[in-house]
């Protein structure tokens, strides 16, 4: 169950983000309100995987999936152009989490 909160997380948060340029500096209500809703949502559900896991191994897949995600939406959804040079950093990143999953020693299941 902590893995799928903080999976859960990761997406709330990643909707939060990829939605804040819409609140034009929280000017704009319903853009506000989705940002702020998730951004809570992201960190309760952060906070209560921290229960299970080791805030370090939390942290690295929160920040190596959220950035790729990110990425994938900001591609996608928001028009961002990807170079080679940002999906090979995007790729390090994501093989730095799998690495830490697959091999580490303090990741509890």
């Amino acid at each position: 169950m902590p893995w799928f909160m903080l999976f859960v997380a990761i997406v709330a948060e990643v909707i939060a983000t990829s939605t804040l340029k819409s609140t034009e500096g929280f000017t704009r209500l319903w853009p506000s309100a989705i940002v702020v809703v998730c951004y809570e949502t992201a960190f309760i559900l952060l906070s209560l995987t921290l229960k299970k896991i080791p805030v370090g191994i939390v942290y690295a897949v929160w920040s190596g999936v959220g950035v790729a995600l990110i990425t994938l939406v900001a591609w996608y959804f928001l028009g961002q152009t990807l170079d080679v040079a940002g999906v090979a950093g995007v790729a390090l990143i994501v093989g730095g989490v799998v690495v830490i999953n697959a091999f580490s020693k303090t990741v509890v299941e």
